[in-house]
């Protein structure tokens, strides 16, 4: 699979699964914009990190309609256009239904879903209208295990993601005749910074065992799926949903 001179905009691409997707589009010679919320330093690491040149680095809160649309809008303005979208930042937070208050239930949802789903849906939107007026684009979203199986202790979270993959099914049957293809990768537990805390506890353990595997995924396993979904010849498993959890959970 190569991407060569293929434009990569990847949301949450400072770290973690994002900062791996960038590495493995620009080692397939793809010019990729790093997004990033608050970490600047961690998004020019990520982009010393990549392969070729004319990689950029770029700013946006996922909760602010107005500064996706500058971020998109300048990402096509510098790199000329958009040819792939990676929509994988998020947020997870806990918040146990029993043990909060009600304004912190409130808060909590509402900035989860904000971020992880209003974010990516605002995100589509405006990489979209660049895609349509050139003719077609690849579109990833990185959902999770999570909304299959529950959340239990972040509900929010869980809903976010169930909507992510709704939205991006919706999206996926409406863009096709525009040569725009989504699909989505469902990752469960993944060794990032993100999951660092829960899996140095004592259940740690217990979560690695789910998986017949008795270990949790790389960055590297699912940006390899990301990089499949957006890469010419893969039109066809538009609107499909790829699980990456080792068989820790199995849906029908």
């Amino acid at each position: 699979m190569q991407f060569n001179d293929k434009v990569v905009l990847v949301t949450g691409g400072s770290r973690g699964i994002g900062r791996e997707i960038a590495k493995q589009f620009a080692e397939r010679g793809a010019v990729v914009a790093v997004h990033y919320n608050s970490n600047q330093t961690a998004a020019e690491e990520t982009v010393a990190m990549l392969a070729g040149d004319g990689h950029i680095i770029t700013q946006a809160n996922m909760d602010d309609a107005d500064g996706i649309k500058v971020m998109v809008d300048g990402v096509v303005e510098q790199l000329g256009r958009i040819d792939i979208l990676v929509n994988n930042a998020g947020i997870y937070e806990e918040h146990v239904l029993t043990d909060i208050s009600y304004a912190d239930w409130q808060t909590n949802f509402r900035k989860t879903l904000e971020v992880n789903l209003v974010g990516v849906a605002n995100t589509i939107y405006c990489a979209g209208q660049h895609m349509i007026k050139q003719g077609g684009g690849r579109i990833v979203n990185v959902s999770s295990r999570g909304a299959f199986r529950g959340e239990p202790t972040a509900p929010a979270y869980g809903a976010s993601k169930a909507g992510m993959n709704s939205m991006g099914q919706s999206l996926a049957k409406l863009l096709a005749p525009h040569n725009i293809f989504i699909g989505t990768v469902a990752p469960g537990f993944v060794e990032t910074d993100m999951a660092a805390d829960i899996l140095a506890q004592p259940r740690g353990e217990e979560i690695r065992n789910q998986s017949p595997l008795g270990r949790v995924a790389k960055p590297e396993e699912v940006a390899h799926v990301a990089v499949f979904l957006a890469s010419d010849g893969a039109e066809f498993t538009t609107g499909t949903i790829i699980d990456i959890n080792g068989a820790s959970y199995l849906r029908s």
